[in-house]
Order: structure tokens, then C-alpha cells, then sequence
């Protein structure tokens, strides 16, 4: 049987993140990671609207706000180092009436508490003055918000990775993970169907969509843990016949109890989208409804009142992977190591959902100190 210091569970963007700070923090290790697509980053890591969150909307001292503003520069940091894609333009949370403009308050108040020190409630006439096309009665302007190549960012993890010697395991599904000794013996089903067994002193589960799965697969139980996932679908549109550069920022509306709402994705070559909204879902797929067009429109029509309906198009959709359930207001990440429950050496991350992404090099981080 192989063995392996460290086996990380999943190469998105926390896998990928993860593997590589193991290998540097732990120089002489060796860590392999299991991934059952072809590639990395196939599911929410390149599925998403590629924004490094500056940390505004997440409840004061949660993993979500501490990982996000650590997160979010170490990722300008990294994305500087190696000249890799992205764009530090600022975001608008824009509020569409006075009510609205009483929410944007409690979130500065809270951005603050996160230690966000860039952020700044500023008027209509202002707001008109950077972004003529958008109507507000207010906004938040978030400086240190920004956009990034996603693909380039996990494409250069796993390039830093290979040199430093670890392992990717593409095709490579985990089908049990069992204790063994002071370690676990870890069953994987290879691209050809064959079974593999890994035996690992470290296991980190960083399986995104799958999460919940792969610690069920570790024999915790996912219902007294808390651990079961809920799906919820966002889809996004296309916007055409808008010149390119109209729009500068990205553009948000006050956020919601399951989403941050349906904004103005801008991508580095100046077009932009609409999107995500938040439909529930049962199981992982990535079909958009022309249908849901009507409320994309209608709820970017209110700071956007040039847009036309006829400008819409579907294009693409992610899933997240929520703790929350329906009706939940929050849910922190999970990042933790599931000792206390029999498992010392088995470190879950579960519920890595936005900012997860702009969190990705942080909670690599976190989880390296948690060996």
C-alpha cells in the first residue's frame, strides 16, 4: 500500500490551496491530492462570478469574515507575485431607497468591524458621478474589491505544487476513508475503475460540492454533525449590446438573507453579466432557465433602468454548497479537525461557499496550522 503524509480530498481552488501550503509549511512531507474530475477546479471554483470579496458582509469574527479580509490579500499578494490576471476596480452595493440606504449603514458598520478600513458610504450624486448608468438612493463603495482570472490562479497552485513534489491524482475518486493506526487508510476508484488504497497520517477533506459526502465517508455522522449540504443553484446572463467599459465597477444591490443578490459581473476584457440568482436545487447541474430571465432583469432594472430585457441571454450557472438550510439566515464555514469525534488527523471543510474562493489561500493557511 502507498503512502503519503497528507492526502487532500478535492483540487478546487481550497484543495489546491491547501496541498500547497502543507508542502510548504511541512517542507519534507509528502502530499497527494485526490481529485475524481480530469482536472482541477471543476465545479464552483470556475464557477462563479471571479470576484476577490473585500470582506463586507459576514458576521464579525465568523471564519467567513476573519478568512475572507486574510484571504483577500494574500490573494492580491499572490496574484501580484506572479503576474497572473485581476483587477482591484471596486464594487457599488447600491441602495434602491431610503429603507435600503438604513441597511447599507449596518453593513459598513459591520464591514468595520471585519476590519475592512476602505469601505464608504457615499450619495446618489456621487455614486452618478463614478457609475453614470446606475440609479441609487446611496451606495457602498467597496475599494478593494476586485476580479480575477480563476483558472490562471489554480493553474499556477498547481504548477507551485508539481515543483515542490506533490501529487495530483486526477480520475480518482474516494470511496472510504478508515482508521488505521495513528493514520487512515484512504480507498480510491482510479479512472480505469480500479481500486487504489492510500495509507495517510493526514487527511483534509476539501471536496466542495462533496463535502459532506467524503466526512460521511469517514464515518461522521452528517445529520448529528450538522454536516449535510443544501445545493442552491445560481444562474447568470449574458448582457449584450452595451458598450464595453460602460459600466466600471461591479455593481450590487443590498444583499439578501441566501445570496448577495443578482449584480453586474464585469469580466477583464470589460463585458459583463448578470447574476447569480439563488434557486434551490436537488441535485448538481448546470442548465440555466430562459425563463429566469423576467427576475434577472427585473431586479438589475432597478439601478440599471437602461437595460433592456432583450439584452438577456443565459450563459452559464454554479452550485453552492450550503450549511444553510432554507430559511437559515447564516452558516459559517467549517474548517476543523474532527478529533473530538474520533478522527484526530481528519480535517473537514465543509460549506465553502462565497467567499471561499477569495478565502482559498487563507484557509490553506488555517488549515496547515491546524496540524
Amino acid at each position: 500500500m502507498e503512502k503519503t503524509d497528507f492526502m487532500i480530498i478535492g483540487a478546487g481552488a481550497v484543495g489546491l490551496a491547501a496541498a500547497l501550503s502543507l508542502s510548504e509549511r511541512f517542507a519534507e512531507s509528502s502530499v497527494i491530492v485526490a481529485e475524481r474530475h480530469s482536472s482541477f477546479g471543476q465545479e464552483t471554483s470556475s464557477r462563479n462570478s471571479e470576484v476577490i470579496h473585500a470582506g463586507l458582509y459576514y458576521p464579525n469574527d465568523s471564519l467567513k469574515a476573519r478568512l475572507c479580509v486574510r484571504g483577500r490579500d494574500l490573494l492580491y499578494e499572490f496574484l501580484k507575485k506572479y503576474g497572473l490576471p485581476h483587477d482591484r476596480l471596486g464594487k457599488l452595493v447600491v441602495a434602491a431607497d431610503r429603507d435600503e440606504a438604513i441597511l447599507l449603514e449596518k453593513l459598513l458598520a459591520t464591514a468595520r468591524g471585519n476590519g475592512v478600513t476602505d469601505a464608504a458610504l457615499i450619495t446618489a450624486a456621487e455614486v452618478a458621478a463614478l457609475e453614470p448608468e446606475v440609479a441609487s438612493a446611496a451606495a457602498l463603495l467597496s475599494s478593494s474589491t476586485g476580479i480575477f482570472d480563476t483558472h490562471a490562479y489554480m493553474k499556477r497552485l498547481e504548477s507551485l505544487g508539481g515543483e515542490r513534489g506533490i501529487i495530483y491524482a486526477y480520475g480518482c475518486e474516494v470511496l472510504s476513508v478508515e482508521r488505521e493506526g495513528a493514520g487512515y487508510r484512504v480507498i480510491l476508484k482510479d479512472a480505469d475503475g480500479a481500486d487504489l488504497e492510500i495509507g495517510a497520517g493526514v487527511v483534509v477533506n476539501c471536496a466542495g460540492l462533496s463535502s459532506d459526502k467524503a466526512a460521511e465517508a469517514a464515518g461522521i455522522d452528517l445529520d448529528a454533525a450538522d454536516y449535510r449540504l443544501h445545493l442552491s443553484k445560481g444562474e447568470y446572463f449574458r448582457v449584450h449590446g452595451l458598450p464595453r467599459g460602460l459600466i466600471k465597477r461591479l455593481v450590487y444591490p443590498v444583499p439578501g438573507a441566501v445570496s448577495l443578490g443578482v449584480h453586474i459581473v464585469l469580466d477583464l476584457n470589460g463585458g459583463f453579466k448578470l447574476g447569480p440568482n439563488a434557486v434551490w436545487a436537488d441535485r448538481i447541474e448546470y442548465s440555466v432557465d430562459p425563463a429566469h430571465g423576467d427576475e434577472m432583469f427585473a431586479a438589475a432594472h432597478r439601478y440599471l433602468p437602461r437595460l433592456k430585457r432583450t439584452a438577456l441571454e443565459p450563459d452559464m450557472a454554479g452550485i453552492r454548497a450550503k450549511l444553510q438550510k432554507p430559511g437559515e439566515e447564516f452558516r459559517d464555514f467549517v474548517v476543523r479537525d474532527e478529533g473530538d469525534r474520533g478522527l484526530p488527523g481528519f480535517i473537514d471543510c465543509i460549506g465553502i461557499e462565497s467567499p471561499g474562493l477569495t478565502s482559498s489561500l487563507a484557509i490553506g493557511e488555517y488549515v496547515a496550522g491546524l496540524v
